[in-house]
This record gives structure tokens, C-alpha cells and sequence, in this order.
């Protein structure tokens, strides 16, 4: 389980960080379906994807740390599973949008679950670890 935390929390860390990128440098074209949204959202959109950007960098912190801190990877999660909700807003304000956005959706509210189940996989590991040590040294 230390493992998929730690291959998780790179793997968010990089996407963030690749798909702000992305909508820092194309703007609107990012946005499957959003068309000519004008030049308001298109600037929104580029300091959004600033700020993902900077979401992303927060993952790939939490996964240089030894171990990787549990509330850190909660925290992180509640911000994911928080645009997921933002999106079913909107679904049940606008009506569906485009597939592409359905499916991030579900990305959305389906990874912060397995995030929060692994969250303290390296903690645990360590506290197992140091706690092993300490009745193998009692025993000696």
C-alpha cells in the first residue's frame, strides 16, 4: 500500500501540474466544448490553470516526504473530491456537459475515496517499522 500511495501521489502531483500548464498556455482551446467562451473566461481559465498548476506542485511535495504526511494527502483529496462536487452542481444547474467533462467527473469523485483509504499507508509502515525495533531491542 506504500507503494500505490506514493505512485499516486506522483501521479496527481504531475497531471496538475501538466494539465494547468496546458491551460495556462491554450487558454480556452483547453476546454473540450467551450468553444469561443470570450475573452473574460479565457483569462480565467489561464490563471485557474495557474493555480492547478500549483495544486500539482502540493501533491509532489507531499511525495518527496518521508513518509509521505497522511493530512497532507487528506487535505489534498477534500480539494479533489471538492471540484467533483462543484462539477455535479453544475450538472444538476446546467444539465450534462460534454463527455469528456462527465469523465473527469467521475475521476473526481471516484480517486479522493482511494486517496483517503491510502493516506496514512507510510505512517502506518513507520510506525510499524519503529515499533518493531523497539521489542526486537527490549528482547536483546
Amino acid at each position: 500500500m506504500t507503494r500505490a500511495l506514493r505512485v499516486l501521489t506522483q501521479l496527481m502531483g504531475w497531471a496538475c501540474v501538466a494539465i494547468g500548464l496546458f491551460h495556462v498556455a491554450l487558454g480556452n482551446a483547453a476546454i473540450p466544448g467551450a468553444g469561443s467562451a470570450g475573452t473574460t473566461i479565457d483569462s480565467w481559465g489561464r490563471f485557474m490553470g495557474a493555480g492547478f498548476v500549483g495544486y500539482g506542485l502540493a501533491w509532489l511535495w507531499a511525495a518527496q516526504q518521508r513518509p509521505i504526511p497522511a493530512r497532507a494527502v487528506r487535505w489534498l483529496a477534500a480539494v479533489f473530491l471538492l471540484g467533483g462536487v462543484g462539477r455535479l452542481l453544475s450538472l444538476a444547474v446546467h444539465g450534462w456537459p460534454q463527455s469528456f467533462q462527465v469523465a473527469l467527473a467521475v475521476i473526481e469523485l471516484a480517486l479522493p475515496p482511494v486517496c483517503f483509504w491510502l493516506a496514512d499507508a507510510e505512517e502506518r509502515a513507520v510506525r510499524s517499522d519503529v515499533g518493531a525495533a523497539q521489542t526486537a531491542a527490549v528482547r536483546e
